[in-house]
């Protein structure tokens, strides 16, 4: 039996979505992309901080996903911030189309990667975090590097 070869090789991450919101399930998608995208995405020009996904007619866009122009484009180069089609299953378009009803919840992209060659964005189901909780998860970060370096020196010192 061949071992598959799963290599990822991350493009960009949206480091303040597990901040701001309160990720449940996770779906990983393919993307529909020029060939100018693709090539400025091997080059890491990719910005998912704004970014978000919406379904609409049955199929999934990301929307606000900045990826720069190609360097050595020609005319023909792309638009930075069109709309991209995801590439998921009906059942899965169906099950975010019910979650994203729900008050509160919205399609979060998480990190953008390529996986065997292939452009992958991993989404996410989010619920907004309020105020006292982000102050909450910050508290409790910090708590934890204190013990953990209290620990630390304890052990050095043995």
């Amino acid at each position: 039996m061949a071992k598959e070869n799963t290599a990822q090789k991350l493009i960009a991450s949206n480091k303040t979505a597990r901040l701001n919101y309160e990720i449940g399930d996770t779906y990983e998608a393919g993307m529909v992309l020029s060939g100018t995208e693709v090539k400025a995405l091997r080059s890491g020009k990719a910005n998912l901080k704004d970014s978000y996904a919406v379904v609409k007619d049955n199929e999934v866009y990301l929307r606000e996903l900045h990826i720069s122009h190609y360097d050595y484009g020609n005319r023909s180069n792309h638009e930075p911030l069109r709309p991209r089609k995801l590439l998921l299953h009906k059942r899965e378009i169906k099950k975010l189309y019910g979650k994203t009803r729900e008050k509160g919840l919205a399609l979060i992209p998480l990190k953008l990667y390529f996986k065997n060659g292939i452009v992958k964005v991993e989404i996410g189901i989010g619920k907004g975090k309020k105020l006292h909780d982000r102050r909450h998860d910050i508290k409790d970060r910090e708590e934890r590097r204190t013990i953990a370096r209290d620990f630390k020196s304890k052990l050095i010192k043995i």
